[in-house]
């Protein structure tokens, strides 16, 4: 039986991809920050799959939080096959650089970048000896290319640098039969995090292409499938999926 472990996984984005992987008979160990009440919505929904999914409270900003769970990922399921870092700290508030505390700023690098690192250095050993490993990160729309991105300065640096880091993991690991590819949602908001391409289409969404609002099933469905034992040809790879938004530059002017 496969593993997932992945961090932020009760509620938003995360939840789509821990029910999906469920659904296709992985054991899961969600990782989740304060909310009591969406891990017991999910542990409620999912108890058919309790021998299989176990929830490990801790805030990814902090190392200690994150060597406890691979700890008790492999405590209970004893291997990660698929890491999955779906946690991210944003700040809503649209402000310049100048403006940002330290605090703020170090917030975004430490959630969004060096938690990725503390996570893979204790992941990937575990994944060499399996031979086999997935390692999927978020980006945002055009991360690959490093764009500007105003009043977002700390977060996109943060992803930007993660771009790297993911394609460079992609590289050394490629012999352990580990690959490592980085998702960036579009411009999914609100419930639709945790809507399913369904509901989507029973609604109209003028400023995407496509015509209707991303979901996590969207994002749920491309993680799944960069999880599969036959998409290992796939490494390295930034892929976007917003339905043609853009999403960086929509509030340049305003």
């Amino acid at each position: 039986m496969r593993h997932a472990l992945i961090t932020a996984g009760a509620k938003g984005l995360g939840r789509k991809v821990t029910e999906l992987l469920l659904d296709q008979g992985y054991s899961v160990t969600v990782n989740y920050r304060s909310d009591e009440q969406a891990v017991r919505s999910l542990a409620e929904k999912h108890r058919s799959a309790a021998d299989r999914l176990q929830f490990v409270k801790g805030d990814v900003t902090r190392k200690e939080d994150l060597e406890r769970l691979v700890d008790a990922a492999m405590e209970r399921f004893g291997r990660i096959d698929c890491l999955i870092n779906n946690a991210g700290p944003y700040i809503f508030e649209r402000k310049k650089l100048a403006d940002y505390t330290e605090d703020e700023w170090y917030e975004m690098i430490e959630g969004n970048l060096s938690s990725v690192f503390h996570l893979v250095r204790r992941t990937i050993p575990i994944m060499r000896k399996q031979r086999f490993g997935r390692i999927i990160t978020y980006g945002f729309q055009g991360a690959a290319d490093a764009p500007g991105w105003v009043h977002r300065s700390a977060f996109g640096a943060a992803k930007v640098g993660l771009v790297s880091l993911t394609k460079t993991i992609a590289l050394e690991e490629a012999e352990y039969g580990i690959t490592a590819n980085m998702v960036c949602p579009g411009n999914i908001v609100g419930d639709m995090k945790e809507a399913g391409i369904a509901d989507a289409r029973a609604r109209r969404d003028a400023e995407t292409p496509v015509g209707r609002p991303g979901t996590g099933e969207d994002i749920a469905r491309v993680i799944a499938f960069l999880c599969e034992d036959d998409s290992d040809f796939i490494t390295g790879a930034i892929i976007d999926v917003t339905g043609g938004a853009n999403v960086i530059y929509r509030h340049l002017f305003r």
